[in-house]
């Protein structure tokens, strides 16, 4: 039996700050499960922005082959689960993510005449995210709710499946990931 392959995408610009925090423990357990993992934080790549053409709903690839985003595509492509930890910015994902799922489209899905037709069903995805706002307020005032709308939108297009999610909110007053989060993290890796 072959093992599953984890891709683990960082889509927050700090380092050290709760999203990075709740990726790394994800990493180590499904590391800790036996899982090849790879790691991919999109602040380190060159991701040019989409051009809008439509080329890739033809073909299934972008046109754009002069930055990273080959390579990450086929991460993507070769991978059985995605764990996406990002945080939330102004009630959706930061940019750079935002720009992946952009640069995704063509390989993620096939237009036709009614719905799209998904390029990448059978994967499953973790959805790892962090934000300021306190609960209930987080949902309530639509942070956290308009994050999980964009993520889920695109995953559900693509195909993928989701294993779960795990929010962090209030995350000013916090020193490091609740233990209560990390429990959430590790329930959620063993259900890979």
């Amino acid at each position: 039996m072959n093992k599953k392959k984890i891709l683990a995408i960082q889509g927050s610009f700090k380092i050290n700050g709760i999203t990075s925090a709740m990726l790394k423990y994800a990493v180590d357990e499904s590391q800790k499960a036996g899982y090849d993992v790879e790691y991919i934080r999109l602040h380190d790549h060159r991701i040019e922005y989409c051009k809008g053409c439509r080329k890739c709903f033809e073909t299934g690839e972008c046109v754009i082959k002069d930055d990273d985003m080959t390579q990450i595509s086929k991460s993507i492509k070769d991978a059985d689960v995605i764990i996406l930890a990002s945080p939330v910015y102004w009630a959706n994902v930061p940019a750079i993510v935002k720009n992946l799922f952009d640069r995704m489209s063509g390989t993620s899905m096939e237009e036709t005449n009614t719905f799209p037709k998904p390029r990448l069903s059978g994967k499953k995805y973790i959805l790892l995210t962090a934000c300021n706002t306190p609960m209930p307020f987080a949902t309530f005032c639509g942070q956290t709710t308009g994050l999980k709308k964009a993520v889920k939108e695109y995953f559900k297009t693509s195909g993928i499946s989701c294993i779960g999610i795990v929010v962090c909110d209030n995350t000013s007053k916090l020193n490091g990931v609740p233990s209560a989060k990390l429990n959430q993290i590790q329930r959620l890796i063993r259900k890979i």
